[in-house]
C-alpha cells in the first residue's frame, strides 16, 4: 500500500467516523428536541416520550433538519401555541451543541 492509500484510507475512516457521530448526535439533539416541545405542548411522562419518538421519527423524511422543523411547526400551530421560526431553530440549535458536547464527552 502505497502512502497515498494509506492517507486515502485514513481520510475515508475519518469521514466515517464523523458522520457516525452526526448521526448519533442529530439523534440526541431531536429527542431532547422532542422533550423540550412536549412540555410546551403539555405533554408528560409517556405522552412526551412517545412525542419525542416521533420528532426522532420525523428526521427520517429528508436530507437535513428541514423535516423536523415542519413537524415542530405543524404541532405547535396546531396545538395554537405561538411559537416564532427563531425560538424553534435556536431550540434545535442549542440541543444540537449539547448533544454534541455530551457525545464527545462519552467518548
Amino acid at each position: 500500500m502505497t502512502t497515498f492509500d494509506k492517507r486515502e484510507d485514513s481520510f475515508e475512516k475519518k469521514f466515517a467516523h464523523d458522520e457516525a457521530l452526526r448521526f448519533r448526535a442529530e439523534a440526541r439533539r431531536n429527542k431532547m428536541l422532542g422533550l423540550w416541545a412536549a412540555e410546551k405542548l403539555g405533554k408528560s411522562g409517556a405522552d412526551a416520550e412517545t412525542y419525542s419518538k416521533e420528532v426522532i421519527a420525523a428526521d427520517v423524511a429528508e436530507q437535513g433538519e428541514e423535516d423536523v422543523y415542519r413537524k415542530l411547526r405543524r404541532d405547535f400551530d396546531a396545538a395554537g401555541i405561538d411559537m416564532s421560526e427563531h425560538r424553534i431553530r435556536r431550540a434545535m440549535s442549542e440541543f444540537m451543541t449539547q448533544a454534541v458536547a455530551q457525545i464527545k464527552a462519552a467518548s
